[in-house]
């Protein structure tokens, strides 16, 4: 067998993890002649095929199932030794693959870039939005660095700090302001809207409701936050959303938002990145920003709920375009 070479096997994994020569080719920023040279190349190297090919897609061969395996621990491990380059610099440089839930990612994610891109100069920021399962699984293929995530994740080979809670408030129809809050037992009665299966929010409500995962007639499935308060404003249902969801999904839908009496839901707030990276200092530096962030936001959207005068009607405050971006970065001396 001649040498292997780093780049096949940067090749050989995106086509296993894309099924497609076309969009393996395109991950990998080269043509698609070129790539199955690459692949051809290796398999000769090997003495065996690694794909199956068909007409639309490729699968890999029982062989390629086992050889992918190693290769992405072999390339886990080179990404490392670069991580340990920079971790010896002792700041913040180079290329950073952060992953972010989908309920969190709209809220708080443009004050951590900014912050982040303000305090560390040499940083280039790559964000990945998905849900948690494939986060966790990216993770420990070396695709990302590291995620925001809701914990637990109790994942053994993944490192976890928790940031912050949040908790949850029912969103109803505008016609319902003023109503007595509904309990669990109440809420359990009445049509629930919430995300479709594979979020972790879901799973949250649904605990909370008391509800099993096997989906009721009374309930209804939706693709995001945004698009459950635009289904309670029609008067289809109610649903619950995070507290720093609130600001966002509020404008332009005419809804009321009511905060559980004593047992109120909530979740926890955590960044995870594998125990092995050589790169954990810098991240608690990271973690610390996206906590710090998620304080300023949350204290942010109380001054922009109280009234100027008591003697005045309630109403929302106009938003100060310096203070909606966070202009001054978090730890700045300004």
């Amino acid at each position: 067998m001649t040498n292997l070479t780093l780049k096949q096997l940067r090749y050989f994994e995106a086509l296993a993890r894309q099924g497609h020569f076309g969009r393996a080719a395109d991950v990998c920023a080269i043509s698609q002649p070129a790539l199955s040279m690459q692949i051809k190349e290796l398999e000769e190297s090997l003495g065996t095929e690694l794909f199956e090919r068909g007409a639309r897609q490729v699968r890999l061969t029982s062989f390629g199932e086992a050889f992918v395996l190693r290769v992405r621990d072999i390339l886990r491990s080179v990404d490392e030794l670069a991580d340990m380059a920079r971790a010896s610099q002792n700041r913040l440089v180079g290329r950073l693959r952060l992953g972010i839930i989908p309920t969190i990612a709209p809220y708080l994610l443009p004050a951590i870039i900014g912050n982040l891109t303000r305090m560390h100069d040499g940083l280039d920021i790559h964000v990945r939005e998905t849900q948690t399962s494939k986060l966790v699984q990216e993770l420990a293929e070396g695709r990302l660095d590291a995620a925001i995530v809701a914990l637990p994740v109790s994942e053994p080979s993944l490192t976890e700090v928790t940031l912050f809670s949040e908790n949850f408030v029912l969103v109803r129809p505008s016609e319902d302001e003023g109503k007595p809050v509904p309990n669990r037992e109440a809420l359990r009665e009445m049509r629930l809207l919430l995300l479709e299966e594979g979020h972790c929010f879901r799973d949250q409500a649904l605990s909370f409701c008391n509800l099993s995962s096997a989906v009721p007639r009374e309930l209804m499935d939706g693709s995001s936050l945004s698009t459950l308060v635009q289904m309670v404003s029609a008067g289809i249902g109610v649903t619950l959303i995070p507290e720093m969801a609130v600001a966002v999904e509020t404008r332009s839908a005419p809804v009321s938002i009511a905060h559980f009496h004593n047992v109120e839901p909530s979740r926890t707030i955590g960044m995870i990145w594998r125990k092995t990276s050589p790169l954990t200092k810098q991240f608690l530096e990271i973690s610390e920003v996206v906590r710090q962030s998620a304080e300023a936001m949350r204290e942010r959207h109380k001054s922009l709920s109280r009234p100027h005068d008591p003697g005045l009607s309630t109403r929302m405050l106009p938003v100060d375009s310096r203070t909606a971006n966070d202009a001054s970065p978090i730890g700045s001396s300004r």
